[in-house]
């Protein structure tokens, strides 16, 4: 089998995603456990004290905001016109074999 080999811009990328993946969970943890706080900042406890884990507890979370249209297909509809071909077709050839199809009186004069 061959080896996949992985550019390493995307390796990087994973590597860092991961990072910021685990810095959010780390600043949710430090949020709902106080004393995990307390072991980072000694003034945790303070009433002036703020810091990225107070930010965050408090929704103070800068975001960048994405403005993406969403295009709606409009739904067409062809319609194909239909052709209705005649043609004709003798019956004698759905008559069994020997048997002739009646004659008409206009055909004896």
């Amino acid at each position: 089998m061959e080896s996949v080999k992985r550019h390493p811009r995307s390796r990087r990328q994973a590597v860092i995603a991961a990072l910021l993946v685990a810095l959010v969970l780390m600043l949710d943890a430090m949020v709902a456990s106080p004393a995990l706080h307390k072991l980072v900042h000694a003034d945790a406890d303070a009433a002036q004290h703020q810091c990225v884990v107070t930010l965050f507890a408090h929704g103070q979370v800068d975001v960048a905001m994405v403005a993406v249209d969403i295009a709606i297909p409009t739904p067409t509809v062809t319609t194909v016109p239909q052709f209705l071909i005649s043609i004709f077709s003798p019956a004698i050839e759905h008559l069994p074999a020997g048997r002739a199809p009646p004659v008409s009186v206009a055909s004896l004069a």
